[in-house]
């Protein structure tokens, strides 16, 4: 019987502005230096940057390949012997990418998966947190509350249009510092930014 190698599944999660991105990029760039097969794969939602490229907002970016969902994901990814798959904004894939990594990663292949863990209302915003359940390594990063300075382990809309409907998904807006700030769970859910 065939020795499959040991695929790994590494979650990178947090609120907007902990660095997510970066991290990711920081992990595919060591891969790439280590002479191994990578693929880089963003949501189509995620249309903030240049079309092919994810990117931090440190402004760091590498190549990579946009799709719209689990399926062309899969699809992508096919019969090819990658060594590792990174994939960015894994919140807008939803919870089919739960059982879709999980079988890419029984094949030898390595998942680093970085997005949101929590919604703009601080809610846990599948399929991170399921990822999280699954991974052999999660990194949860934290950004810097806009209010005090702390850790903060959330963010939050500040449009006063969006706030007043909570109904919005986080997914169907997709916005940067414009449209959302991080906060801390002293400071979350006040609205506007007071100074420090």
């Amino acid at each position: 019987m065939r020795s499959v190698p040991n695929g790994r599944l590494q979650v990178v999660c947090g609120p907007m502005f902990a660095g997510k991105s970066e991290e990711l990029l920081r992990r595919v760039r060591r891969a790439q230096l280590a002479g191994l097969a990578v693929e880089v794969v963003n949501h189509a939602l995620d249309d903030r940057h240049a079309a092919g490229r994810v990117a931090s907002h440190s402004g760091l970016s590498i190549a990579s390949r946009s799709v719209p969902d689990v399926g062309s994901l899969v699809k992508l990814v096919g019969d090819r012997e990658l060594d590792l798959l990174a994939i960015d904004e894994a919140q807008f894939f939803g919870t089919e990418l739960v059982p879709a990594v999980s079988r890419l990663v029984l094949t030898g292949m390595s998942v680093v998966v970085a997005g949101l863990c929590v919604t703009f209302d601080g809610r846990p915003f599948e399929p991170l947190p399921a990822l999280m359940a699954l991974a052999e390594d999660v990194t949860k990063l934290t950004a810097v509350c806009t209010v005090c300075g702390q850790d903060a382990a959330f963010h939050q809309r500040v449009l006063a249009a969006d706030v007043a409907d909570a109904r919005v998904a986080t997914a169907e807006h997709v916005g940067g510092i414009e449209s959302y700030q991080a906060r801390c769970r002293q400071h979350f859910g006040e609205r506007g930014r007071r100074p420090v």
